[in-house]
């Protein structure tokens, strides 16, 4: 299974409709909208890398809205997090707070810090990527000062980390996206 984040910039104001869309389309399994340097982040997960390919410059790229993107494609790695883990605790609500970082590693060190990563509890996915960063992860935290205390003294005080940037994700236009959608639902 081929897998790919995209970090977008999309018109101002336009995030809630972009998400919407990007959630209808087979093979993009998450769409969020975030703070920070980009607007929106998705995880794209296809059989092959070439489908994946097609659906960022024929799929996404194309969309009116969307006016930058940026692609980290997956390496192929070890599945260090156990996706259960995830889902229990979105389904207890325990897991609120939520941010991916996008991390630059030093040099040759991203599987280190793959593994690294996955003694953190919450953090439930990483990956190593090619493109502008080295490694990807989304953590998950019960509230916002959870989430940064997690960011701040366990993730960025790991060895072999030179950077890394933040993108929350934003909660409310969860909310707003599932609203709309219901009202779609009841107009129909």
């Amino acid at each position: 299974m081929a897998k790919a984040y995209v970090l977008m910039n999309c018109d101002l104001g336009s995030e809630i409709d972009v998400i919407s869309s990007l959630k209808k389309i087979d093979g993009i399994k998450e769409a969020h909208g975030t703070l920070g340097l980009y607007d929106i982040v998705a995880k794209i997960e296809l059989e092959s890398e070439e489908k994946v390919m097609k659906m960022v410059t024929g799929v996404i790229r194309k969309m009116p809205k969307i006016h930058s993107t940026l692609t980290l494609t997956r390496s192929e790695s070890q599945e260090l997090f156990l996706p259960s883990e995830n889902l229990v605790g979105m389904i207890l609500g325990q897991n609120i707070a939520q941010a991916y970082v996008v991390i630059h590693c030093k040099k040759g060190e991203e599987y280190p810090t793959l593994k690294n990563l996955s003694h953190i509890p919450e953090v439930k996915e990483a990956d190593v990527v090619f493109g502008f960063y080295d490694v990807i992860c989304k953590i998950q935290a019960s509230d916002n000062k959870t989430l940064e205390n997690i960011i701040t003294k366990a993730v960025r005080a790991l060895p072999h980390i030179e950077s890394s940037m933040t993108l929350n994700i934003i909660n409310e236009q969860e909310q707003d996206i599932e609203k709309t959608q219901d009202r779609h639902l009841m107009a129909n």
